[in-house]
């Protein structure tokens, strides 16, 4: 076991995790049943001025510190306390633990294609301490037919493409409920203004909620 801090100051613990007869294995975070060796670590951090902990493991986003755009997006997201609220490819968890924080009389839905990421991210739901949030394995929005939210984030597979990215957008407009908003945060110079351009076409509005380095978060409304 070791111990490194990040450059956003957080601190992070590795695990060594040895299973036998798993070599290097190319593969994305938004694989669905990642084969990669396990290589878990733990990252201790601040969000909001209240401590948190996530257990993070190869194979899952940004596993070695909370990536700027998650930071941004979580900072930029106005959710309140009756909320419904949906982390769409929600990684090992912090955007939608932060949610559900704000949520206190809400209910958070956290979901993601990669089975290890939705493993850790019920691990860190109860390493938390929260106690109105629930994740669930699937494809965008399949393991929600029906159900309707007032706040729904997301942080993007941008490498899974663009029409996998509208797809999100467009799915998200048909998920909300009436005056519901989409934050989604994205690398400018990964297409962020082009985004913002298609989400003007799905929901009549668009703006950004918020830039620094690098990324722009993204607002829209569902008005009708």
């Amino acid at each position: 076991m070791a111990s490194a801090t990040s450059p956003n100051n957080e601190k992070i613990i590795f695990v060594a995790l040895d299973i036998t007869g798993m070599g290097k294995v190319n593969e994305h975070y938004f694989s669905e049943n990642p084969k990669a060796k396990r290589q878990k670590a733990m990252i201790i951090t601040m969000i909001n001025g209240r401590p948190y902990a996530f257990e993070t493991d190869s194979s899952t986003f940004s596993r070695h510190e909370i990536d700027r755009g998650t930071r941004l997006l979580i900072e930029s997201m106005r959710i309140g306390p009756n909320d419904d609220v949906l982390d769409l490819g929600c990684g090992y968890g912090p955007a939608g633990i932060a949610a559900a924080t704000a949520a206190a009389n809400g209910k958070i839905y956290l979901s993601d294609i990669n089975q290890r990421a939705v493993e850790l991210a019920r691990g860190n739901i109860r390493r938390n301490g929260i106690k109105n949030a629930e994740v669930r394995h699937g494809s965008m929005f399949e393991p929600f037919n029906g159900m309707r939210f007032d706040v729904i984030i997301t942080n993007p597979p941008i490498r899974a493409g663009r029409e996998v990215i509208e797809s999100f957008i467009k799915g998200s407009h048909s998920h909300l409920k009436k005056n519901g908003s989409l934050y989604i945060v994205v690398r400018t110079k990964q297409g962020a203004k082009t985004l913002k351009r298609f989400m003007h076409e799905i929901f009549s509005n668009a703006e950004y909620a918020a830039m620094r380095g690098g990324y722009r978060v993204m607002l829209a409304k569902r008005l009708d």
